[in-house]
This record gives structure tokens, sequence and C-alpha cells, in this order.
């Protein structure tokens, strides 16, 4: 971990990553808001975390909720290049569904509730609904450059992610009616997650190399700062290690994932995995971290105890592993290959490659439905 400060400290221009307090705007309208704060819908209690050391521990496997027991397993494959979405039964390893939907879909993500899936297509301006009941969509909801969606740990809003637009809107998690709209000042926010007490958020900027930090407090969302990583890094996905002390990023062009502080906003350490590092999953047990090296073909498996790799998985002729998830039982991860019209089944104990299913052009952002948890944080299945 020395030599790893060290490096850091040493890299590309000299400067350290440095935190730059950006919590009020000069002119007072940086976080403008449709809803007078006094207006806001007052928040909710968390639900009780069953660890106070594992925020993962609803996730092991095969505890479905109530609410998703019944659902089919199913995985969910928005083509961005296609503007479809393939459905794949993982026992088959066969499509049994195909539909359009608005342009450049980006992500599939499970409600807050559970009970609906989301297709997010910024170019499209829409969220189209998917019922899990039956894997058929419905009709979609006009919603402006949804990048990315994601809930906060209380249900109380849904955030839009519209990175081309430079802010993250804070929307009634039903209606999508935004509610609150933080502008961020950086390029290319993309990905986020929550502190274990859901007190604050840390987002990407993959066109700025930086890293942004959203207090979620009682009078609503406001920005407090931006984290400047080495110049030229380009973060991606961001995931909290099981005991709350880390946030994991991945940078595709430091080929490698950040360890940050987020309650000091400062950087902790940096792994190395692979070229193109780009998505984060974490295990049944809440053991491992698995990082997807799309750049390179291979799956990197990082130890969160010793926070070191401890294996590389490489798919057999190439790929380029994306994004996706872990299955309900554990057994395999599930990831979309973005350059290669494919997706890719990796059994987690041995790292062998079980399936590859070619799908639509571009696939991206896959979701296996249903997994473990008491309730949806966003993203492709981000579960507490």
């Amino acid at each position: 971990m020395a030599l790893v400060l060290v490096l850091i400290a040493c890299g590309g221009d000299g400067r350290r990553p440095s935190a730059v307090g950006s919590s009020a705007s000069s002119d007072g309208d940086h976080a403008a808001s449709s809803i007078a704060a006094s207006e806001l819908p007052r928040p909710a209690p968390p639900p009780t975390t069953p660890s106070a050391v594992d925020v993962y521990a609803a996730d092991r496997p095969n505890e479905l909720s109530p609410t998703v027991a019944s659902f089919p397993s199913l995985l969910y494959v928005p083509n961005s290049e296609s503007n479809t979405v393939d459905v794949i039964d993982p026992a088959t390893m066969h499509i049994v569904n195909h539909f359009a939907v608005g342009a450049e879909p980006q992500h599939v993500v499970p409600s807050y509730d559970l009970k609906t899936l989301y297709v997010a297509a910024d170019k499209g301006n829409t969220l189209t609904p998917i019922d899990p009941a039956t894997g058929r969509p419905g009709a979609a909801i006009p919603v402006e450059d949804p990048y990315n969606l994601y809930f906060t740990p209380d249900g109380r809003f849904a955030i839009v992610v519209a990175e081309r637009l430079a802010r993250l809107d804070f929307t009634d998690p039903h209606t999508f009616a935004i509610v609150k709209s933080v502008p961020v000042p950086c390029s290319g926010v993309d990905h986020l997650d929550f502190s274990a007490d859901g007190s604050y958020l840390i987002a990407s900027c993959e066109f700025s190399s930086e890293m942004v930090k959203v207090a979620l407090g009682a009078d609503g969302p406001s920005l407090v700062g931006t984290l400047r990583l080495t110049p030229g890094a380009k973060p991606q996905d961001v995931k909290l290690s099981p005991d709350g002390s880390v946030f994991y990023v991945a940078d595709m062009v430091g080929n490698g994932v950040w360890e940050l502080d987020g309650a000091r906003l400062s950087v902790a350490g940096f792994l190395p995995t692979g070229k193109g590092a780009h998505g984060l999953y974490v295990s049944r047990d809440s053991k491992d971290l698995y990082v997807s090296n799309r750049d390179e073909g291979t799956v990197s498996v990082v130890d969160l105890t010793t926070r070191a790799v401890r294996a590389k998985w490489t798919i057999p002729g190439g790929g380029s592993p994306d994004m996706g998830g872990v299955s309900a039982d554990g057994t395999t991860l599930w990831l979309s290959g973005r350059s290669n019209s494919e997706v890719y089944a990796i059994d987690t104990s041995t790292g062998q490659l079980r399936a590859r299913i070619p799908v639509g052009h571009g696939p991206h952002g896959l979701c296996v439905y249903p997994q473990p948890g008491r309730f949806s944080l966003g993203h492709t299945g981000v579960f507490r």
C-alpha cells in the first residue's frame, strides 16, 4: 500500500488528487430546485441494516424478497446501438423476447420497491418500464437524458443521472417528476454509490477525471465538493465496500480501481486490475469484488479483506466484458460484451466461461433479475 500511495503521488504531472469544496455556488442558483425546500418530501427512516459490518448482508444466495420470489429468472440486455432489449433465459441460454425501446438504451434498472424494471435510454429521453413478472415492456415515460438511474437508500428519490446535461435530477421515484435538480461541476457524470448510512453519495465523472460528493440531507440534496483524480483518469463504476469504509472506482484509463475515503473525499489507494477496468460487482458472500476489464477481455477478482487481486479470469478468444450482475445463487457472473455483441456467463468458482450468447449491437447495462435484497439502489442491480 505504501508503494501504491507513492506511485499515486508521483503519477501524471506530479499532482496529488485533490478535493475541492464546492458546496455552494457564487450565484446561489447552482443547485436549482423546482420545489421550495420547505415543500420537499420528508425522508423516511432507511430500513434497518441486517449487519453493522456488511451493507450487502441481505444479498445472500437465493434470499429473494417475497416481492420478487415468483418472478421468472431472466437477463435483460439493452443494446445501445440497436435501440433494443434482448431478454435471455439463463437456464436455456437462449433469447426468449426482443423489443424496441428509446434511442441508445444504456442500463436496465430495478426500481427501489423491486416491482418494476426501467430501460434508461438517454438519447431517446425515455424510461421504458418492464414488468418482471412477464418480462414485457410497457409504455415509455418521458424523462430528460436518463443515462443512468439510481434510488436513494430511504426510497425518497429516484436519481436520474443526466450525463449530457451535467446534472443529477432528484425525482419522484414513481412519476419521475423533478423535485430538485443538482448541476455537477464536472463532465460525464454517470455512475454512483451511497455511503453505508445513506447520508451522501459519490459519483464518477468520466470525461473530466473527477468524483463528486452530494449530501442527502433532510432539506434535500446538496453538492459538497469534487475530487480530482490523476490527470487523464476515466472513472466508471462505483461500488461501496461491504464494511462501508471504501468506495471502489473503476478507471478505464488507469487500468484498475481507485480506493476512496468517502467521508474525507480523498484517495486511499489504487489497485491495478487490467486494461479498461469498467464494471464492479460484489460476490454473494461479500468476500470478493469482480472487476470487468473491458479492453483486455478479463475479469479480476479482488479479495475485499486484503484489498488485493487474488485471481484473473480470461475470456477464451477475447471479449469486451462490460456490465451485468451476479446470478441469484451466486454461481454465475453475467456480463455484456460491449464491442462484441454478445453476453458472457462466467463460473464464479472457477472463472471458466460457461456460455457466450449473441445479442444486438452495443450491449451495455445488463440486468440479472430477480436478485436477493430488500430494496434496490438502481443501476444494473445494487441491492441492500
